[in-house]
């Protein structure tokens, strides 16, 4: 009756049955059971029921046949045509999906160091870690490949030299000594700094181009967006949006880059200008990827602002294959603490109204990275959670949790590693 009245969706019925019955993985959500049993089956079962109590069979049994069996739509076994849910790989069984998983994408995640399972809180300023995580594999836990950071934000992954690349904000987000730096993506090993601590104030998110090979981020407090190539020369400031000599720009939030993302199709770099916490003030904007000649990072004239208004927006990421732009967002609830998008058309015009959220209620999301083989986006949160979100259906699943506190992910897809 729920769902023949709209009040709500398969996806929707299942979540809040596995939050408030807790079952396991294994234990199958009523709409994902009667698409395992078949619609047919349930309808048959269902009309005994109906005919023994004197039930009104319109929105229930009346409703699945017309609606789904009529048309073949019966489940699992309707071999393609999906049920309840649609004909997709989240339909098959949780043996199978499991295997799939385990073939996943390897992934990178940034522990800032935070979190409860610092014990000891004068030690936190160095107790930031990358792990190594493949999610789905049996028995694997994140394992720590690098230890003793100063608050580490955002992390990449380079696919042709194998080297993973994050920034530290440094020893605390008041003080001017955020680094870059780099090691072996396989063992954490032959670390590299690209720019010793000071040089930059407090480094954010960060995103590697391999084509070029450089390396984009921004930094917060110094309320700028930069590059450096590889091997850490060439460093440019490429928008500069406040001043650091000017205390009130330094105290203006909406000032503060935090997020960063790269269209290499259309020439642009996307960034997030967060603002207050909680305020409603964030923004996204946008640049080419190169200085204007003749202009400089702060008075350059080709900024675009692309949206507006936002809870707080963080990171960003953009697929330039479907034109979507993505970002997380640490904003109060419902708009906030959510993962949203939007589309890109060729061009680089932004379709407004095509913006929409793709999950929400996470604890404080921050990095985010997209598996387009795997057709999800994989999110990072202050609560010590990584999630997946399937790009089609909005469906979120948690695939580490712990007393950590996450704050960049990314990832090497199956594909990538062989």
């Amino acid at each position: 009756m729920i769902l023949a009245e709209g009040v709500s969706e398969p996806r929707e019925i299942d979540l809040l049955w596995r939050e408030m019955f807790g079952r396991g993985e294994e234990s199958l959500p009523p709409c994902r059971l009667m698409d395992a049993v078949g619609l047919d089956t349930v309808a048959d079962i269902e009309e005994n029921y109906v005919r023994e109590r004197g039930l009104d069979g319109q929105l229930t049994v009346d409703w699945v046949r017309e609606r789904f069996v009529s048309v073949g739509k019966v489940g699992r076994k309707a071999e393609g045509l999906g049920g309840l849910y649609p004909p997709d790989p989240s339909t098959e069984d949780v043996n199978e999906k499991k295997k799939e998983e385990g073939e996943g994408p390897l992934l990178y995640l940034l522990d800032v160091g935070l979190g409860a399972n610092t014990p000891d809180i004068e030690k936190v300023s160095t107790a930031g870690r990358i792990l190594k995580f493949q999610p789905g594999t049996t028995g694997m836990l994140p394992v720590p490949i690098i230890t003793g950071q100063s608050l580490p934000d955002g992390v990449d992954v380079s696919q042709t030299t194998g080297r993973i690349f994050w920034t530290n904000m440094g020893q605390s987000t008041s003080t001017h000594d955020g680094s870059v730096h780099s090691a072996t993506a396989l063992d954490g090993q032959n670390i590299c700094t690209l720019l010793p601590a000071g040089t930059v104030h407090t480094p954010k998110q960060l995103v590697v181009d391999d084509t070029t090979q450089h390396v984009y981020f921004c930094d917060r407090e110094g309320m700028s967006v930069h590059r450096v190539r590889f091997d850490g020369t060439g460093h440019e400031v490429l928008v500069q949006t406040g001043a650091l000599d000017n205390t009130a720009h330094r105290r203006d939030m909406t000032r503060w880059c935090v997020g960063i993302a790269l269209d290499r199709k259309n020439g642009h770099v996307y960034w997030t200008q967060k603002g207050p916490s909680k305020g409603g003030q964030g923004q996204i904007f946008r640049a080419g990827l190169d200085v204007p000649a003749g202009q400089t990072a702060d008075s350059r004239n080709d900024v675009e602002l692309v949206l507006e208004g936002l809870p707080e927006p963080i990171d960003l990421e953009f697929d330039e294959e479907d034109g979507m732009l993505y970002w997380t967002d640490r904003g109060e609830h419902p708009w906030g603490c959510s993962l949203n998008r939007i589309k890109v058309v060729v061009g680089g015009k932004v379709v407004v109204k095509s913006r929409e959220i793709l999950a929400r209620h996470f604890n404080e999301p921050i990095g985010l990275k997209l598996d387009r083989k795997g057709r999800k986006v994989y999110v990072a949160d202050l609560g010590g959670s990584v999630y997946w979100v399937d790009l089609q259906n909005g469906e979120k699943k948690v695939v580490w949790r712990d007393e950590g506190c996450y704050t960049g992910v990314a990832l090497v897809s199956a594909g990538e590693r062989e």
